[in-house]
């Protein structure tokens, strides 16, 4: 039976991960390929949360002149899309899961309850958090940092379209120099977009650590909660 370094993890997905080359919408083929990875470590033990962004469907600040707060609203519901969409996957490979959403919606999804949400991922299942935290001007990463903390998760696990932490953008700059290990305080000194600065200062605080990898290979979920050396740790 192989082992695993952390337990208990939250996992972060981009919005855009989840469209694939697309880059709008849902990639069906994608999702079935992060479901089965997820079922393959929630086998072998892992408890599994997960925070979806919204961005293959809407950015709140691509409102233009529109209310932030309603656009941020319209985001939280975008992910709400992503994480019912998740699910139906989750469910075909068989495993017990359920989306908690910050905002009531009970017709389809639970509030969220942070002791529910505890027994949940003790029983097995896996629990996808909608809605961010709830409210405008904090993105998923922040949201994904707060639930990190609130349900004691060993680890954040947050795959992105680009597989590590660079100094720039690599897409733009071919010489970006690549991190295998780099400290909270670097990435908030250095402004490195790895999460925001919210986020990244709340992981900090809480000693979360974060592995970021690239989900191009669904495999990598596997590889990181074994401890393997992926992308990039940020402690």
């Amino acid at each position: 039976m192989e082992s695993l370094k952390y337990k208990r993890v939250l996992l972060k997905i981009s919005g855009e991960a989840l469209a694939g080359e697309k880059g709008f919408g849902l990639d069906t083929d994608i999702i079935d390929r992060i479901a089965e990875k997820i079922k393959d470590v929630v086998d072998m033990g892992a408890e599994v949360a997960i925070v979806v962004g919204g961005g293959n469907f809407w950015r709140g600040r691509s409102g233009g002149n529109m209310d932030r707060t309603r656009a941020d609203h319209m985001g939280m519901l975008a992910t709400v899309i992503n994480s019912l969409a998740l699910l139906d996957s989750l469910e075909q490979q068989g495993l017990n899961a359920r989306v908690q959403t910050a905002i009531e919606m009970r017709q389809i999804a639970e509030p969220y309850i942070r002791n529910r949400a505890a027994r949940h991922l003790e029983k097995g299942r896996v629990v996808i958090f909608g809605c961010g935290t709830g409210n405008p001007f904090f993105s998923t990463d922040t949201g994904a940092a707060l639930r990190a903390a609130e349900i004691d998760a060993d680890c954040i696990l947050l795959a992105k379209k680009v597989d590590a932490v660079y100094d720039s953008d690599p897409n733009v700059n071919p010489n970006a120099k690549k991190y295998d290990h780099i400290k909270y305080s670097e990435v908030l000194a250095q402004n490195l977009k790895v999460m925001d600065s919210t986020a990244t200062a709340l992981c900090m605080d809480n000693n979360i650590p974060i592995i970021v990898f690239g989900l191009d290979d669904p495999e990598n979920i596997k590889r990181a909660l074994k401890g393997e050396t992926i992308g990039t740790l940020v402690d």
